[in-house]
């Protein structure tokens, strides 16, 4: 198991610490052994900010939860972010400021977004990816396996489900297999991508990739990618039964990215678990 380059634990920051996904890191962090928990983030206004982040789970951690992003993050090695687009770009800055590396699972971001990113990633190292979970990160290279190895002969399809309190569709991970999957087939997935179908919609474009969306109950993630061709169809599944299990990525990402804090960039997953 990495650790990072200095004595001591990693100390490590969480944003968003008062949501389901920022409890449940801050449960992993308090649980491992080569990590310490510095600071807890949240937005203004919270009912939250200036109690105990262990309080909601029955536990006194001596972090306080706050609204400023240099604060939160002024005693940490890594920041781990998994808000909203807005939130995170105000984090990262904080980041950067303080020369501080992060670890980014926010989807929804547009492409101004990840552009104001990559200028943070030009001062400190962060790894960004859509989905944390080990378990899809190698879905997403047997995706790229797959494409290169069916190519044309075979229409791609991207059915995605989550709880319904999902604010964006499709999920940040079903896009991440789109667009390797798009690669892969030398495609560009802006121009083939087909999102949702109704009505009359004629045949379906050879070069196509199409997307649906579910939502519903409390399903943390479900992810299917689709290869159909004549007479066979091979189907790539990925089901997550627990945050714990994007936490857990995430702190693998958390202990990589303390490792690069002299090599400021954008890294992915792939990086972390040697898949690329």
């Amino acid at each position: 198991m990495a650790v990072a380059a200095g004595p001591g634990p990693i100390r490590v920051a969480i944003a968003g610490s008062g949501g389901r996904m920022g409890q449940t890191l801050i449960d992993a962090v308090l649980a491992a052994g080569d990590l310490t928990l510095t600071g807890a983030l949240e937005i203004s206004g919270s009912a939250l900010l200036g109690r105990d982040v262990g309080e909601r789970s029955g536990r006194e951690t001596g972090v306080t939860i706050t609204a400023d992003a240099a604060a939160g993050v002024r005693n940490a090695d890594v920041l781990i972010d998994f808000t909203r687009p807005e939130g995170t770009l105000a984090n990262l800055a904080a980041c950067a400021a303080a020369k501080i590396g992060a670890v980014v699972g926010t989807t929804g971001l547009t492409a101004a977004d990840k552009e104001m990113m990559r200028g943070f990633a030009r001062v400190i190292p962060i790894v960004f990816a859509p989905n944390m979970s080990v378990g899809v990160n190698v879905l997403i290279k047997l995706v790229e396996v797959a494409a290169q190895r069916l190519g044309d002969d075979y229409d791609v399809e991207i059915v995605e489900m989550h709880h319904r309190h999902k604010v964006d569709a499709p999920s940040g991970t079903a896009l991440s297999l789109g667009e390797v999957a798009a690669a892969a087939l030398k495609r560009d997935l802006k121009s083939v991508a087909v999102y949702g179908r109704d009505g009359v919609t004629g045949e379906r474009p050879p070069r196509a990739i199409g997307f649906a969306s579910l939502r519903g109950g409390d399903v943390v993630g479900d992810h299917t990618v689709i290869f159909a061709g004549d007479g066979e169809r091979l189907e790539l599944t990925h089901r997550a039964g627990s945050r714990m299990n994007f936490a857990q990525g995430a702190l693998r990402a958390a202990r990589y990215v303390a490792l690069k804090r002299n090599e400021p960039r954008i890294y992915d997953m792939q990086d972390v678990l040697g898949l690329g």
